[in-house]
């Protein structure tokens, strides 16, 4: 006799379950979706012509998620706006938003769709991650109702909020988290009274979760990682990638490293708008990554990641940032220093003249250290190592402290710092290093063609981003970011700190 549908499901859930305990590693999965966008428009659509179009992302969420449940993942990430796009006002995105409960409510949608108000999508995504019984994590927008004894209650009567929520194995919700750090343009949204530090347990480590550019601040993403000490960060974005410095794939895989953590990044993927670059990266690296500026098709990513990272073997010792830089002098020789933009930020340059050599540039209280030797340097291509110590950003403002051997657009120094994507020189080793004043410092190695270097660099317990055995491509960029958080301005949107 065959046993019973749902018995046969609780069977395979709890023997998922075991497995998962009985090791040190997991799965996990990330989906860069290509999101069917609406038509744009000023004034809300219907109920269902909403729903019908997030059924349209949804259908291929659902393909993405049984295909990584079928090899083997335990928990899948799926991008930020990746259900219903980006193109809204306020008033326009009402339809497409669902009054998502505190996950304290113990529910499951998908078995008891009726015990809330209707929440379709809610109970469309618990039904994914229990009929493939998989962690579910997506992006949607929640809808919470106010009245004007609330002296933040928007004219219209309710708060909408970007919202991440996770699902497990049963299809429980078991995480909701409204984006703290809204970007310059989602005017659709409003921002939490106070940040949260929303984590959760599963059978493969400690989880927290935040949104997009919530990643370059301190709340939540620092206090996730160092005060609530959880092993792996889920991040659904809706990243446009910024080059040099800023492109998905460079500056996740560096946060990761130098925050020390699991690092799940699903981002959406639309080639209009520079939005591409998922991957789950790791203290030690990218365990996989895909960067695609060329088509416009979605793709799944999968790897193998360590369950607690910090009880790894081959976890990466403590760094202090600064320890090189502040005991040796400036490196004599040419100081020729020039200014140049990146972006809005006024960068402090030195060309490098010669194919080998050892620099200094200085900034407000940072001096960027490099020493390095080019294998293979092209005639019509220049490098320099910059400086740059102040504040990033246009309305949102937050502080930097970065230094970074650059190749610039042209030999015409005046472009240092343009967007670059290509290059042809390689090195047969570098050295780079800062007096950095934070522990809080990304590395970035970026070789041509928006392309990582796993495994091909290394940060020393002195704070020196070294190369291990040369280049084997053609190098961009190598950078080290330092963020000093207390430095930042008050915000000059939130109303409420």
């Amino acid at each position: 006799m065959l046993p019973s549908q749902p018995l046969l499901h609780t069977a395979v859930l709890a023997l998922a379950v075991l497995q998962a305990l009985a090791s040190d590693t997991f799965i996990a999965a990330v989906y860069e979706h290509a999101v069917i966008l609406p038509d744009p428009t000023d004034e809300p659509v219907s109920p269902d012509n909403a729903l019908a179009l997030m059924n349209k992302n949804m259908d291929v969420l659902e393909g993405a998620i049984k295909e990584a449940a079928q090899q083997g993942a335990h928990i899948i990430v799926t991008p930020e706006d990746g259900i219903y796009g980006w193109r809204f006002t306020r008033e326009s995105i009402y339809p497409y938003l669902e009054d998502i409960p505190d996950p304290s409510v113990n529910w499951i949608p998908c078995t008891d769709p009726t015990r809330f108000a209707p929440a379709p999508v809610q109970e469309r995504l618990s039904c994914m991650a229990k009929n493939n019984s998989i962690y579910v994590v997506a992006n949607i927008g929640d809808k919470k109702p106010c009245n004007f004894s609330d002296p933040g209650c928007p004219s219209d009567g309710h708060y909408q909020y970007n919202t991440d929520v996770v699902f497990d194995p049963e299809g429980k919700l078991v995480a909701r988290y409204h984006k703290y750090n809204l970007f310059r343009g989602e005017t659709q949204f409003n921002y939490p009274k106070e940040s949260e530090a929303i984590t959760f347990e599963t059978p493969f480590g400690k989880f927290g979760i935040f949104t997009c550019f919530d990643i370059l601040f301190h709340e939540p993403a620092v206090v996730l990682v160092n005060e609530l000490q959880v092993d792996t960060v889920l991040y659904p974005t809706a990243w446009m990638n910024v080059l040099p410095f800023l492109t998905a794939v460079e500056f996740h895989s560096a946060w990761a490293m130098g925050m020390g953590v699991n690092l799940l990044s699903a981002n959406t993927h639309n080639i209009n708008m520079s939005m591409t670059g998922s991957g789950l990266f790791t203290p030690e690296g990218p365990a996989a990554y895909h960067y695609d500026s060329g088509t416009e098709e979605g793709r799944l990513l999968m790897a193998k990641l360590s369950t607690h990272p910090r009880l790894s073997p081959t976890y990466p010792p403590a760094v202090n940032w600064s320890s090189y830089a502040t005991s040796i002098k400036k490196f004599p020789g040419e100081n020729e220093s020039f200014s140049g933009a990146v972006r809005r930020d006024i960068f402090t340059f030195n060309e490098l003249k010669h194919k080998a050599g050892n620099y200094t540039v200085c900034q407000g209280d940072l001096c960027c250290h490099l020493i390095y030797q080019m294998s293979k340097k092209s005639e019509d291509e220049v490098y320099v190592l910059g400086a740059f110590d102040g504040l990033h950003g246009s309305l949102i403002k937050y502080h930097w402290q970065t230094c970074t051997l650059l190749k610039c657009k042209s030999t015409d120094l005046n472009t240092c710092g343009q967007p670059v994507e290509t290059a042809q020189t390689k090195f047969e080793m570098f050295s780079l290093s800062g007096t950095f004043g934070t522990n809080y410092v990304f590395p970035e190695v970026l070789y041509s063609g928006v392309q990582l270097a796993p495994g091909e660099f290394e940060v020393l317990r002195d704070g020196r981003l070294k190369s291990k055995h040369g280049t084997s491509k053609p190098l961009v960029t190598a950078t080290l970011f330092g963020r000093l958080y207390e430095k930042d301005p008050p915000h000059p949107l939130r109303t409420s700190p």
